[in-house]
């Protein structure tokens, strides 16, 4: 059974995201905050990783470049999975260098199809990073 993260700072998106996700067979983490995903990836294998883009800073304030510095130390990790983040602002990540370490942008709100079929796909290609991440 594929392992998944699911990183969100919203506790009822997470929940949602969660129980979709075991409804459809997959084992699922999940993580509040950066630091908490970070913790779980290097705790635990995973297949796939789910994340928001905005994380609060240090003012408590959502900024996207909280998500940047997760997407960079991820890979810094070693996480060679597919990457799949979740945002209502995907501009922000157009062009940066963290869009080519991801595998797919979903414009929030995604609907629950969506997601899980890029979640299947994902897990079914060799490699798990299609060529065009945006929506």
């Amino acid at each position: 059974m594929p392992r998944i993260l699911v990183a969100d700072d919203d506790p009822i998106q997470l929940d949602l995201r969660r129980t979709v996700l075991e409804m459809n067979g997959y084992q699922v983490d999940t993580a509040l905050s950066v630091a908490s995903t970070l913790r779980l990836i290097q705790a635990n294998p995973t297949d796939l990783v789910i994340l928001d883009l905005r994380f609060p800073n240090d003012a408590g304030e959502a900024d996207p470049e909280e998500g940047m510095a997760l997407i960079r130390r991820l890979r810094e990790l070693a996480f060679t999975g597919p990457i799949i983040v979740l945002s209502g602002w995907p501009e922000e990540l157009y062009g940066r260098p963290e869009e080519s370490m991801i595998s797919r942008i979903l414009l929030k709100p995604v609907k629950i199809q969506m997601l899980l079929d890029t979640v299947r796909a994902l897990l079914t290609s060799p490699g798990g990073t299609p060529s065009d991440t945006r929506p």
